[in-house]
């Protein structure tokens, strides 16, 4: 049996995640979920509506929707700045060492 140094209950979770192979796929699912969230409370605070977003962003109310979804991880980096711009704010993106 491996020991555990004092202190520490074992692997962190991303460490886990790498091993399981999948720390990318978790990772992008948080990030959007946290942009979609961010952007809606934007929206709130700003009293901008749906359609609203879609008049600004010069796109359809579908295309908002999947952007506001949490869920949905098929949105390009592209809207993801459009929109971010749209409500006062910029979204960075950086990479960082494995």
């Amino acid at each position: 049996m491996e020991e555990v140094e004092k202190g520490r209950r074992g692997q962190s979770f991303d460490d886990f995640l790498k091993e399981e192979g999948m720390y990318e796929e978790v990772t992008e699912y948080a990030v959007k979920r946290v942009i979609a969230l961010e952007l809606v409370q934007e929206m709130k605070e700003q009293g901008i509506s749906k359609a609203e977003m879609a008049r600004r962003l010069e796109t359809s109310r579908s295309q908002v929707d999947r952007l506001l979804d949490p869920e949905d991880a098929g949105v390009t980096m592209n809207i993801l700045f459009r929109a971010a711009k749209v409500v006062g704010r910029s979204l960075e993106v950086g990479l960082s060492r494995v």
